[in-house]
Parts: structure tokens; C-alpha cells; sequence
């Protein structure tokens, strides 16, 4: 692993994982098209660089509950980002998630949702993590359903579906 990814007191970790906050220069590069070393070849995926293009409008998520960088424990890469939308609003917090497409299918995307959801629950008055989902994503779905998540309601109108989690 290079020493950018040296673990540090504020990164989360799974057995295969690592949930490193974002960081201003991350951001930067990301909306600038620079590539880093340390970045799969198909990061940035779309919604990375949405994201990153948030930061500015957001910078809470900057901070430690917010948005991180989903790290390859193995090879040290970023593979993706996952995210809580800071603030919570009456002890709820949406969760977003993406794995760039060459580490899909890894289960990497539910054993990140359940560590991020796990330090949801350490935030003071925070009690539930929710999520929506297009109909037309079976994937995500699936995600969420490892994760622990049950689905809330349906909108077929908007071919949407609500998941959450409250924690026990």
C-alpha cells in the first residue's frame, strides 16, 4: 500500500476496505481531470465527480461524517465513494454510494454501506440511515438489501423505492 493510504485515525476499515475522508485536493482533481497514482483506472466514476463538485456548496461532507473515498485495501486504489448527506434532519441521514465498474460485483458496495451505516449510528441523535433507489436498479437494490436495509415504501409514479435502516 503506498503512504497516502496509511491508516489513519479517522479512516474506517473493513476486512477488505478502506473509507478515507475526502479532501479538498482529492476533490480538486477530480473536477480538474488530474489522475492520481493511487486512483483505479476508472476513477472517477460520474457520480464522484458530481460529488466532488458539491463540496464547495457542502463542506460538511468534507468533515468526518461525511463523504469518503472507498479504498481497495489489497492494491491501495480508489474504487469509489460513499457518502451521508450531513446534516441529519430529525435524527435521519441518506446514505449514496458508487463503486467505479471494474470492482463491481466484489460485494465491496455492501460491506462499505454497512461500515458507513455503523459510524452513522456513533453521530449524536442520529437513529436512522435511508436511501432511495431507481426500480431500474436492480443492483443498488441489491446493495442495500446486503446491507441490512429493508424496503420503506415504493413510488412507482417515479419508479423509486425508499430503504432504511434504524438502528436496534
Amino acid at each position: 500500500m503506498s503512504s497516502f493510504f496509511a491508516p489513519s485515525d479517522g479512516d474506517l476499515t473493513t476486512d477488505r476496505l478502506v473509507l478515507r475522508s475526502w479532501t479538498s485536493d482529492e476533490a480538486t482533481a477530480v473536477l480538474d481531470g488530474t489522475r492520481r497514482p493511487h486512483w483505479a483506472e476508472d476513477f472517477p466514476a460520474e457520480g464522484d465527480q458530481v460529488i466532488a463538485g458539491l463540496f464547495d456548496k457542502f463542506p460538511a461532507w468534507l468533515e468526518e461524517y461525511g463523504h469518503r473515498q472507498i479504498i481497495e485495501r489489497a492494491t491501495g486504489l480508489v474504487v469509489g465513494s460513499i457518502g451521508l448527506f450531513w446534516p441529519p434532519s430529525e435524527g435521519s441521514l441518506e446514505i449514496g454510494y458508487g463503486i467505479v465498474a471494474s470492482r463491481r460485483g466484489r460485494g465491496y458496495a455492501p460491506e462499505a454501506t454497512r461500515a458507513l451505516t455503523e459510524f452513522a449510528f456513533t453521530a449524536p441523535g442520529v437513529h436512522t440511515v435511508h436511501a432511495g433507489v431507481e426500480l431500474s436498479n436492480p443492483s443498488s437494490i441489491r446493495v442495500l438489501e446486503k446491507a441490512g436495509f429493508q424496503r420503506w415504501s415504493t413510488d412507482a409514479e417515479q419508479n423509486t423505492a425508499r430503504y432504511g435502516i434504524t438502528q436496534r
